[in-house]
């Protein structure tokens, strides 16, 4: 990219665009992050080769119409704003890959967001006060990556599971107090991270997550772990710290590609010698338990290697 197609504004102490920016029509990446820009013109909407819009970290609290127009964009940085909702417009931007809203003031997204069907590197909309997100997130099937972290969210939509080629997703400090069954259906998961939130239990569907190698739980209320949670093959992080487990299921066994079992602050008065069957487990934490003893089996983990910390 040449430099008349990339003008980099970033950091230059601005507090606003000048009108006929609108005349640079090779433009193709335009960022502005780290200003004090408080509007944009609506020239903005001239710039149709735009591939590229860093708006990020000013202080905003409306974009213009026009912006929904630049059609050819893949790359939409809004994030760090003062944004309180955010057009119905936005599912115009048929081409976007990747869109950034995060660190702003949003309380609702619009049922558009799911006409990005091309969306396929990251969404983010963390820390914001959304309570939901539309049921239309569904259709995000190519997206990889989804941060919904630090908002408000009771609960997810059922069409979550249809996201297909999601691969990360994180949900923590929310309020959410289940996750959906159709969770299960998301086969290409490798990060679930749902901590601090408020459950109590997770679905049965959890165990079909065969592709899961990070599981964040710790901060919840959960008091018991659904059996399937033995199918999660190639689980090598479960952090389960800080909730209401009083037992493990027998199937714990069967994660056999473990090697970090975090357990600190929970109920469990004993605990079973089915985590000696985990042959590459590096490290067990159990401090700040009610066990009343030194389990037997823990001579035999150490002496394979593995860290366990009572």
């Amino acid at each position: 990219m040449t430099g008349h197609q990339w003008l980099d504004l970033d950091e230059k102490g601005l507090t606003s665009l000048p009108a006929n920016i609108g005349n640079l029509t090779d433009l193709e990446k335009l960022t502005t992050r780290g200003n004090r820009i408080v509007a944009v013109p609506e020239a903005l909407g001239c710039l149709t080769g735009l591939r590229d819009l860093r708006l990020g970290k000013n202080l905003l609290t409306t974009v213009p119409e026009a912006l929904w127009s630049l059609v050819n964009l893949e790359t939409l940085d809004l994030s760090e704003n003062l944004l309180s909702s955010i057009s119905d417009g936005v599912g115009n931007l048929s081409g976007l890959r990747m869109l950034d809203l995060g660190h702003n003031k949003l309380t609702s997204l619009p049922e558009s967001l799911g006409n990005l069907t091309g969306l396929s590197g990251y969404l983010y909309l963390s820390d914001n006060r959304l309570a939901a997100v539309p049921e239309s997130l569904g259709n995000l099937v190519r997206l990889a990556y989804l941060n919904i972290t630090d908002n408000q969210l009771t609960s997810l939509p059922g069409t979550i599971g249809d996201m297909a080629r999601l691969r990360e997703l994180r949900l923590y400090n929310n309020r959410l107090m289940t996750l959906p069954e159709s969770i299960g259906r998301l086969s290409n998961l490798r990060e679930l991270h749902a901590m601090h939130n408020e459950l109590v239990s997770l679905p049965e569907s959890i165990g079909e997550l065969r592709s899961l190698r990070e599981l964040g739980l710790q901060g919840n209320r959960i008091a018991h772990l659904p059996e399937s949670i033995g199918g999660l093959a190639r689980l090598q992080r479960l952090d389960l710290r800080n909730n209401k487990l009083m037992a493990l299921p027998e199937s714990i066994r069967n994660l056999r590609s473990l090697t970090h079992l975090d357990l600190r602050a929970n109920r469990l008065p004993t605990l079973s010698d089915s985590v000696v069957d985990l042959p590459n487990l590096e490290k067990l934490d159990l401090r700040w338990n009610k066990l009343p003893a030194v389990p037997a089996w823990v001579d035999e983990l150490e002496s394979r290697g593995c860290a366990v910390l009572l």
